[in-house]
């Protein structure tokens, strides 16, 4: 696909203008940042994995009824979504403490939460993207009520068919971010699930072992992020045993491609 022009660049993302009006085409990096980008690196074949995965967990979403920006998978590294108005908030669902809730609140990482917290946090680097409240929400203007409570709704059920689905598959779903849009015709907008879900902003932990299988292992440098991503694909059914070495010796032979 010849390249188009870019409109955003994240930090593990880029977006691109799509084929046809309101679409983008959405690049997946092997970037990897930690600590509010403090922590930098790169997660060689975590964008191919991230696109798969991100992939099948959106499909599967879509099948019980959450709208979201996805519409297919391009190749290894690209999607293409419909373009959508980012409401500027990431939601962070809790299941278990870990991160940075265990910090602030002295738990043990682990611990079973008594019931599912949602957390929001502003989305700006600048700031290092701040914890706030409904109450900040409302007085700023950030979306409206209707849309929180839209917002809301969608993170619990997004949460209960992933923490089933991980379950079924061994994997303990920790926490999670998920980030929602506007998607707009003519003056009217709705609210759907964009971004991501992957092991970038997943916390996955096996359930037996209790080894992370997500971006802690960059994070608090266990190494072995490739292996934990292929493991969560392998899982997914995504990445059938032995076929890891051959797509990322595709990826590569297409990135050099490009690159002439």
């Amino acid at each position: 696909m010849s390249r188009r022009r870019q409109i955003y660049e994240g930090k593990a993302k880029i977006l691109y203008e799509g084929p046809e009006p309101g679409t983008l085409i959405q690049y997946f990096k092997d970037d990897a940042t930690a600590f509010n980008a403090q922590k930098r690196g790169v997660i060689s074949g975590k964008g191919v994995l991230n696109n798969r995965i991100s992939e099948h967990l959106f499909t599967l979403l879509g099948g019980i009824g959450i709208p979201h920006h996805f519409i297919r998978r391009l190749n290894m590294r690209e999607q293409l979504v419909r373009q959508v108005e980012i409401i500027p908030l990431e939601v962070v669902v809790r299941n278990v403490a870990a991160g940075s809730l265990s910090k602030r609140l002295g738990i043990e990482e682990g611990t079973p939460l008594p019931r599912t917290i949602l957390e929001y946090y502003l989305k700006d680097d600048t700031l290092g993207d701040p914890m706030v409240t409904e109450e900040h929400i409302a007085c700023f203007g950030w979306c409206s009520q209707e849309e929180l409570a839209d917002i809301q709704d969608l993170s619990i059920r997004i949460n209960d068919f992933l923490t089933g689905l991980f379950a079924g598959i061994g994997i303990k779903l920790v926490d999670f971010k998920l980030e929602f849009g506007r998607l707009w015709e003519d003056d009217w907008s709705r609210v759907i699930l964009a971004d991501e879900i992957s092991p970038d902003g997943c916390r996955l932990w096996d359930m037996r072992s209790g080894e992370r299988l997500d971006k802690d292992r960059f994070r608090r440098d266990l190494g072995g992020e490739v292996e934990a991503y292929q493991e969560v694909a392998r899982r997914l059914g995504l990445l059938p045993e032995g076929q890891e070495t051959a797509i990322f010796d595709i990826d590569e032979a297409r990135k050099a491609r490009e690159s002439r």
